[in-house]
């Protein structure tokens, strides 16, 4: 199932009909007829043996991999990026617009660095992830950031502002669903290390509460070993599993910092209130008392604190369902024909 990169690439391709894609490696079965449809370019990555399976490791060849095509040929390049792919090399008349989902984590979080499979390679890599990240943020036109937090990252790491457009959300799908809430809490999306999924895990096994977690990761074996009797441990289920998880929930527990947080907005759509850490992209989707609470801290105690707190409120299930209607996908390609004509008004149209 594509993740919140990979919907926005989808989304963009419904904007710009005409389209090429270039990516470094692609694996056509993770995607829809939506992409297997259109040209798809991969870089010579693709052609490594194992390059699907293992992309991770070649981080210090991504950089090269995207410097490497051919684009001087178009007017509007429009780069989905959250690490290399705002690096491509355009020419002196093409409008370079870079949909940033946050400056490279690897670059810049030196503990997201370690736990990629690069073992002691990583603390000798970080200075130049870091050269090499500030000259291709220098080559964009346009930034575009999902979410205020990551604006701020921009600003932060690359001395540059950029303007905010959220991913687009399928809540159609989710708006008419009936909602039937039952006693479990729910953790949903991949299981790595910063989403935190253990703390939400700790938190109801100290309460005594139910959770369920649907997705896997390699931070599955921590979820797993802080589980109290009440846990379920799903791992990936199916789209119409999901949905029925989702309107089940009382609540969606996030206690990692997201860039953004489709899955809440989602749940929001189904009517289902949110628990989440009080940073990042989740500041720009929960209304706090209204659509859900935020816990402070990135601790056991207090997610649990946060969990009673919410026992203790009534929601407005159509507020909540309301609230999820400013990130449907219509309005992202909305947002984004705009500023694309408001950058190069000619050349967008044509």
């Amino acid at each position: 199932m594509p993740g919140g990169s990979e919907k926005v690439v989808l989304e963009l391709l419904e904007l710009l009909r005409a389209a090429e894609v270039f990516t470094s490696v692609y694996e056509p079965r993770a995607f829809g007829p939506e992409l297997r449809a259109r040209t798809v370019r991969t870089s010579f990555l693709d052609r490594i043996p194992g390059a699907r399976r293992h992309y991770p490791k070649l981080l210090p060849l991504m950089n090269l991999a995207f410097e490497s095509f051919d684009l001087e040929r178009f007017d509007l390049v429009v780069s989905s990026s959250h690490s290399c792919a705002k690096n491509v090399v355009t020419g002196p008349a093409t409008l370079h617009v870079c949909y940033c989902h946050t400056p490279m984590r690897h670059a810049w979080s030196a503990g997201a660095l370690a736990a990629e499979p690069l073992g002691p390679a990583a603390r000798v890599l970080l200075p130049r992830l870091r050269r090499a990240d500030l000259a291709g943020a220098a080559r964009p036109d346009v930034l575009v950031a999902n979410s205020c937090a990551v604006a701020a990252r921009i600003r932060k790491h690359y001395r540059r502002e950029a303007a905010v457009i959220a991913p687009p959300v399928d809540v159609e799908r989710h708006l008419g669903r009936p909602r039937r809430a039952e006693d479990y809490y729910l953790v949903l999306g991949r299981v790595v290390p910063y989403k935190r999924v253990e703390l939400a895990v700790a938190a109801c096994a100290m309460l005594g509460r139910r959770v369920k977690v649907a997705g896997a990761g390699r931070a599955l074996a921590a979820a797993r070993a802080a589980a109290g009797p009440g846990a379920e441990l799903l791992g990936r289920v199916p789209d119409a599993e999901r949905d029925a998880l989702l309107s089940g929930a009382r609540a969606l527990l996030v206690p990692g910092e997201e860039d953004f947080g489709i899955a809440a907005v989602e749940a929001q759509a189904s009517g289902v209130p949110v628990i989440a850490y009080g940073a990042g992209g989740l500041r720009d989707i929960v209304v706090e008392g209204e659509t859900g609470i935020f816990h402070a801290d990135q601790t056991v105690a207090s997610v649990g604190s946060a969990i009673l707190q919410f026992e203790e409120l009534a929601f407005d299930e159509e507020r909540i369902r309301a609230n999820a209607r400013r990130f449907d996908r219509a309005r992202f390609r909305s947002a984004m024909a705009e500023l694309i004509l408001e950058h190069d008004p000619v050349g967008a149209a044509t």
